[in-house]
């Protein structure tokens, strides 16, 4: 069902919308001068209102990459691929968003470690989680061929790869823009997903009542594409 799509189309979409608002409103009320350099994405969000737009814009991305990361693990071990590589990505899929919570909601200007610390684990867990998917696309090409995926996937990889190491080992304004590269990069990235998605048939959730002579309640089953996983109550 194509709904499915909308969670990382939302993901992508939000997140590039939001990000260019923190910086339009920060040119705007002169909280950084563009015919300095490329500002860096932490500097454009230092000062009110965009630090708000800033933390709330990260805070919706946040919980859209856990639903995408969690829909995305159900989806591959579905197509038979399921193992320790699909459990790496749920738990570095799982950090990442962590980390975009953390660095949106602690002001650079205020609480710097905090805020690198958030984003170089979400950087890092973003880039290890997408480099995964890079194999585990490959991997699910037996069950569902869209061959484009891989080369597009391996690419934008690539390129994000370059942009964190010239985020860390260039200079301010390289920096800067080694930076905005790799956020518009991720953004594609959990976009693509919505290729896979709207394959999926189905995603419900099935409670089952216990019977009378069960002293606690029955798991409830999460079915994508005919496969069942028992959550318990």
């Amino acid at each position: 069902m194509w709904l499915w799509a909308l969670i990382p189309v939302s993901f992508g979409f939000f997140g590039m919308v939001g990000i260019w608002t923190v910086c339009a409103v920060a040119v705007k009320n002169g909280a950084v001068n563009l015919t300095r350099g490329i500002p860096l994405i932490s500097t454009c969000a230092a000062y009110p209102p965009q630090t708000s737009i800033f933390s709330q814009t990260f805070n919706v991305v946040a919980v859209l990459a856990l639903m995408t990361v969690a829909i995305r693990y159900k989806q591959i071990q579905d197509y038979g691929c399921h193992g320790k590589v699909n459990v790496a990505s749920v738990v570095v899929g799982s950090l990442a968003p962590i980390g975009l919570s953390v660095t949106s909601n602690f002001e650079a200007s205020v609480f710097y470690i905090p805020h690198f610390i958030g984003g170089l684990v979400a950087f890092v867990c973003i880039l290890t989680y997408n480099w995964i998917q890079v194999y585990l696309t490959y991997r699910a090409l037996v069950y569902k061929g869209r061959v484009w995926v891989v080369p597009v996937r391996l690419f934008c990889c690539i390129i994000s790869t370059i942009m964190l190491a010239g985020a860390f080992l260039t200079s301010c304004h390289q920096k800067a823009f080694c930076e905005w590269i790799f956020v518009m990069l991720a953004f594609l990235l959990f976009g693509l997903f919505a290729t896979e998605f709207r394959h999926i048939e189905r995603c419900y959730l099935t409670v089952q009542m216990p019977t009378l002579k069960e002293e606690c309640c029955m798991p409830a089953p999460v079915h994508i594409n005919h496969h069942a996983l028992h959550m318990p109550c």
